[in-house]
């Protein structure tokens, strides 16, 4: 006889060194692209309703509020198709080029980004996301 019972039989042991360097492989994959994901952010620093002191005041900024029913820049209301240029000279006439953008809970998002987007496009260097204490209005804000 060639072979015994033990050598024609089927080989049942599974080979995990492949299943092992695959899964080394995708974890060195996901260490080299994790901190280019993380650093690609916008960094957002918050600050407390009731502060108080702050770097700057509204004075010294181009302030933009976004409400439900339009934009105002400068507590001047301005229409879709004149944003960008009414926006451009604002920043380019602020000395700190200083840009503090206020929201109603009813406004569109969209509006927001876009006001974002438009701020930093027209050449504002520091942007600004103000909240209001629940409750309060602004000064600017008619209902």
């Amino acid at each position: 006889m060639a072979g015994s019972a033990d050598e024609e039989s089927a080989i049942t042991d599974i080979n995990v060194t492949p299943l092992v360097d695959i899964s080394l492989v995708l974890v060195i994959i996901l260490m080299v692209i994790s901190p280019s994901v993380i650093q690609s952010g916008i960094v957002v620093n918050s600050s407390k309703v009731t502060e108080s002191v702050g770097k700057s005041t509204k004075s010294e900024a181009v302030n933009i509020r976004v409400t439900k029913k339009g934009i105002t820049i400068n507590n001047n209301k301005i229409t879709d198709e004149n944003a960008p240029q009414a926006l451009k000279a604002a920043v380019e006439a602020n000395k700190k080029k200083l840009v503090m953008i206020t929201s109603d809970r009813d406004a569109s998002h969209g509006r927001l980004v876009w006001a974002l987007d438009a701020s930093k496009m027209a050449g504002a260097k520091t942007l600004s996301i103000m909240r209001e204490d629940k409750g309060k209005k602004s000064a600017g804000q008619s209902e």
